[in-house]
């Protein structure tokens, strides 16, 4: 799985409530969380941002609250996937639930400014740098993993396997 997409960079500690705003939480529809996406950081996200973006983090990105909503509203804002230094343990899984690719590597983050064109393939974890023409590796996906993420996270993963005679028990 490729992904391709410019950068829009951020620094360390956004929390979940950086991402969505919790005065938004009444909803849990994508669509509407992702016009909220980032705007107490920066107001001019969704004007800049175009599908298949990708975020760049320094650490603990995602941190603060656990909800689920910050993954999806990214995913749905249309960025592919997010790179940081590290991330919240619960975003991370949040985000794998949510089918939102997010990888670690310092390398990346430290060599990546804003609108820089980036390449991501999940399988080997390999992020170039396109714009730069440097090559970085992230921990890839084992396929179980991919094949989540493919479907679109956890539920629709599940929705798939039971809908072609999986097991409930």
């Amino acid at each position: 799985m490729k992904l391709t997409g410019r950068a829009h960079r951020y620094g360390a500690n956004v929390d979940t409530d950086a991402i969505i705003p919790a005065r938004y939480l009444n909803t849990s529809d994508p669509a509407e969380l992702a016009q909220h996406c980032m705007e107490d950081i920066d107001s001019e996200f969704l004007n800049r941002v175009r599908p298949g973006d990708i975020i760049v983090a320094d650490t603990n990105f995602g941190c603060g609250s656990s909800r689920e909503h910050a993954p999806a509203a990214i995913k749905a804002a249309g960025i592919s996937c997010v790179i940081a230094k590290s991330f919240a343990r619960i975003f991370f899984r949040n985000s794998i639930n949510t089918g939102l690719p997010i990888l670690e590597s310092e390398e990346a983050v430290d060599e990546t400014d804003p609108g820089d064109i980036l390449e991501v393939e999940l399988a080997t974890g390999e992020i170039v740098n396109v714009t730069k023409n440097k090559s970085f590796r992230a921990k890839p996906y084992p396929d179980f993993m991919l094949e989540l993420i493919g479907a679109g996270g956890l539920i629709e993963h599940t929705r798939r396997k039971l809908g072609q005679g999986g097991d409930t028990q």
